[in-house]
């Protein structure tokens, strides 16, 4: 991860802190900077274990656009 991310990193940061309670990142236990084929992406991961875990992490774009790409949330009986 290069200035360029960490830049973005930091502008989603600031954004869903200005959020309150009512955000994304919330809950997070792990944060990773990955691929989704060649979109790179910021992925806020509420599990505890990286083992198992019942929720999808929510993604953003790291791009500096901020953009959600996926709110994550429950893999069963959610949205």
């Amino acid at each position: 991860m290069g200035m360029k991310e960490l830049q973005a990193l930091i502008e989603v940061l600031q954004a869903e802190v200005a959020k309150g309670r009512d955000n994304l990142v919330t809950g997070t236990w792990h944060l990773h900077f990955e691929h989704r084929g060649e979109t790179p992406v910021f992925s806020f991961n509420k599990c505890e274990s990286e083992v198992y875990c019942e929720e999808r992490p929510t993604v953003f774009a790291a791009d500096g656009t901020g953009t959600v790409i996926d709110k994550g949330g429950p893999l069963f009986g959610g949205d």
